[in-house]
């Protein structure tokens, strides 16, 4: 993820993230087929630093959420409505358009991405990865990320009703903002301090239970 790549992706790619959150497809986000696009689970965080995700299980609970994503960048704000759904062992991950058409779709599995992108969009849309990984950093226990963030340096630190990445130097990167108890009831405002564009993701309707986390 470097510079020209996230601007590229909020300047070009925002105005196709369709004001207004329609319904979403009638397809469940488990029934989404993958073009087949395979890469190793790492993104890119900062310019030449690139961080594993944590594994599926390790956000601790089933979860199926339909969420509405808005970004601001420069006083442009436009939205895109997503589909998440998380088990133990995998985790889908889907964006539409405001009439339900599937604009992308990841599949998080076995310590890799599955990636589709509509034909024609690949360089109008952010990367299916990316959309993950700002949703991941919001949701997932510190204690998952720890470890990972660690081996660039990095590291992430929870304070009542914050979460902020920090750098090598202890510069934050990345700053979240959590509106309620549990997250997913209110609204988070994510922050990229570098690059200054803002992303608010707002839980529509969640459904959620425990399971016990595995030794993968």
């Amino acid at each position: 993820m470097n510079k020209h790549s996230v601007l590229k992706a909020i300047i070009i790619g925002l105005p196709l993230w369709l004001s207004g959150c329609g319904l979403l497809s009638s397809e469940t986000v488990s029934e989404l087929e993958t073009d087949t696009a395979v890469v190793a689970n790492k993104v890119e965080v900062v310019a030449g630093k690139s961080v594993v995700l944590p594994q599926p299980f390790q956000y601790g609970a089933n979860l199926t959420a339909s969420q509405l994503i808005t970004a601001t960048w420069q006083e442009e704000t436009h939205q895109l409505p997503v589909q998440l759904e998380v088990t133990p062992e995998k985790i889908v991950l889907a964006g539409f358009s405001s009439w339900g058409t599937r604009l992308f779709s990841l599949a998080y599995q076995d310590h890799r991405f599955d990636s589709y992108i509509m034909p024609g969009l690949a360089a109008s849309l952010p990367q299916p990865e990316q959309v993950l990984f700002n949703i991941m950093l919001t949701l997932w226990p510190v204690e998952a990320w720890q470890p990972l963030l660690a081996v660039q340096g990095m590291s992430l630190v929870d304070t009542q009703g914050r979460r902020q990445l920090l750098d090598s130097n202890q510069q934050v990167v990345i700053d979240i903002q959590y509106r309620a108890v549990p997250h997913l009831d209110g609204e988070i405002i994510f922050k990229n301090m570098q690059l200054g564009y803002v992303i608010s993701i707002k839980t529509l309707t969640y459904s959620q239970n425990n399971v016990e986390q595995g030794n993968d």
